[in-house]
């Protein structure tokens, strides 16, 4: 039995955790393979809005089993917030839910690290969310970073002072005004620490691996986006781990060949938060009309997202990075009421026409050349069939498959799990 991914082709926040939970009923676990907390999967359902930060969006269905890859950073003060959101909803998630003994701990001193260096770049600063998550990678890849499975150990307490010690010294390097109460912030690690540590710990590739071999479907649940990445990504405006398929192999320990579908998500626009190059961005008030219809702001940081046409040379570079099988259309409601819709085929590049993603589209560097489409004014959030779609958005789909040599499989009219069309 192979292991199927989602992961989003954009730069985040494409809809992920909604597809998830759509997808959970076929699948008897989800494995969330990279990233940490910086992430927010929305789901609505039943008239509720869940934002998940660190849990895979499998955990609110009764027969799914979840599991944190040790590819993932956990911070213990986010993760207790989660389960105690999951509490007040009544979700037993004791027996299904699963941490990875490798995936590494984000300290206190991480997020201060990470406050810090932001705060030195000034005007060059990279958009980072604050939760520590570079400098637990970068600790990670340093080889001196803690680990869940360390939690088990009597002296977990003596690595983490250490580790604490050699921040705080590190912080000094940044020669920058950051306020913070140590004593405070460590009082609300240890009671994170103390939560997650009523929850199993395993060997999660040991774990995946026999679950692969006893017939298991699994799904395995990137979190950010593609061009997020920090090998592939529009770096450095990326974040910290591998957020393309082969990061779910490293993420999660399963062998490239064990790999199945690759469900690619996307929205019909283009969205980013925070800094970095975006060629397709608009400054007009069709960029607003994306921004308000579309509620655009992060589900973790609040930020509003810069918005923008579809930007296909990005995307049919994702497509291939990720080996994609599949495509899934969202928010292709919130472009009703465009007479005119554009999509960025190609980039003018110290002038030459080019299909591909250069090593650099600053704005100084690239022009995007633009397709147009007519638009529709039909309400999709109230279709349920795929026979409903509106022709000109069926024309605008056939084109992106044209191009991408990849079918689009779901479309998403809305944010409830309920408004998803199936066109396989």
């Amino acid at each position: 039995m192979a292991v199927d991914l989602l992961l989003g082709l954009q730069w985040g926040d494409e809809g992920k955790g909604k597809i998830v939970d759509v997808l959970t009923t076929d699948y008897d676990i989800i494995a969330r393979f990279q990233g940490g907390p910086n992430a927010g999967h929305t789901l609505i359902f039943d008239g509720n809005k869940h934002v998940l930060h660190t849990i895979p969006s499998g955990i609110f269905h009764k027969t799914a089993l979840n599991v944190v890859g040790n590819g993932v950073v956990i911070d213990p003060v986010i993760f207790k917030k989660e389960l105690e959101n999951l509490d007040q909803h009544h979700i037993d998630y004791t027996a299904k839910l699963f941490i990875s003994r490798k995936a590494h701990l984000i300290l206190p001193t991480h997020r201060l690290l990470d406050a810090a260096s932001e705060t030195s770049k000034g005007k060059a600063k990279i958009g980072s969310t604050l939760k520590g998550i570079g400098p637990t990678y970068m600790d990670k890849t340093g080889r001196n970073g803690m680990r869940v499975g360390d939690l088990e150990l009597d002296n977990w307490k003596e690595k983490y002072d250490q580790l604490t010690e050699k921040h705080l010294k590190m912080l000094d390097f940044f020669d920058v005004d950051i306020q913070f109460d140590l004593k405070e912030l460590e009082a609300e690690f240890v009671a994170g620490i103390e939560k997650l540590k009523t929850l199993t710990f395993i060997d999660s590739e040991a774990y995946l691996n026999q679950a692969i071999k006893d017939g298991k479907k699994i799904l395995a649940e990137g979190a950010q986006g593609s061009l997020l990445d920090i090998d592939f990504g529009t770096y450095p405006f990326v974040t910290s781990s591998n957020t393309t398929a082969a990061g779910a192999c490293t993420g999660l320990g399963i062998a490239p060949n064990k790999i199945g579908d690759v469900y690619g998500i996307f929205k019909a626009y283009t969205t980013r938060v925070g800094s970095g190059p975006f060629p397709t961005e608009l400054f007009d008030e069709d960029g607003a009309t994306m921004a308000r219809v579309g509620h655009e702001f992060g589900a973790t940081t609040g930020r509003p997202r810069r918005c923008g046409w579809l930007d296909l040379v990005a995307l049919k570079y994702a497509v291939q990075v990720n080996g994609v099988t599949q495509l899934m259309m969202m928010k292709g409601d919130v472009l009703s009421g465009f007479d005119t819709l554009k999509v960025c085929t190609s980039y003018t590049y110290k002038g030459k026409d080019v299909t591909h993603l250069p090593y650099n589209i600053e704005p100084e560097n690239v022009t995007p050349v633009y397709t147009e489409f007519k638009g529709w004014a039909d309400d999709l959030t109230k279709m349920t069939d795929k026979d409903q779609l509106p022709k000109n958005l069926m024309d605008y789909i056939a084109f992106i498959e044209k191009e991408t040599e990849v079918p689009v499989t779901i479309v998403s009219v809305g944010p409830d799990r309920k408004q998803t069309i199936t066109r396989s």
